[in-house]
């Protein structure tokens, strides 16, 4: 059975810096693309960063590029979001998602994601 358990989330003023992680167990972790996405209250999912292949290539949505960081540990099953210059826009719930098929981390389309975590608040105040 497949588990991801995103934690990290919190509070920060903007410009503050925040790291999250996903632990999965149940997968051959190597072999899954993994993504980050959020929702703020009231708005869309919104895909964040994917990273999909074997020597980790990272995706970005435009609105977080140069401030997050994709990265992943396949040793421990873990993938992380380092988040700096943080912005109140980037307030919402994160969620971590997995896939053995790239597409959905590739194209940051929650659609072609299988599985999911329950998610980790971030919160940005101005």
């Amino acid at each position: 059975q497949v588990h991801l358990v995103e934690s990290g989330g919190g509070s920060v003023q903007a410009g503050g810096s925040l790291r999250l992680s996903c632990e999965t167990s149940g997968v051959t972790f190597s072999t899954y693309c993994m993504a980050w996405f959020r929702q703020a209250q009231g708005k869309q999912r919104e895909g964040v960063a994917g990273i999909y292949d074997g020597d980790g290539s990272p995706i970005y949505a435009d609105s977080v590029k140069g401030r997050f960081t994709i990265s992943r540990d396949n040793a421990k099953n873990t993938m992380y979001l380092q988040m700096d210059s943080l912005k109140p826009e980037d307030t919402g719930m994160y969620y971590c998602a997995a896939d053995l098929s790239w597409l959905g981390c590739y194209h940051l389309s929650g659609e072609d994601l299988s599985h999911w975590g329950q998610g980790t608040q971030v919160t940005v105040s101005s």
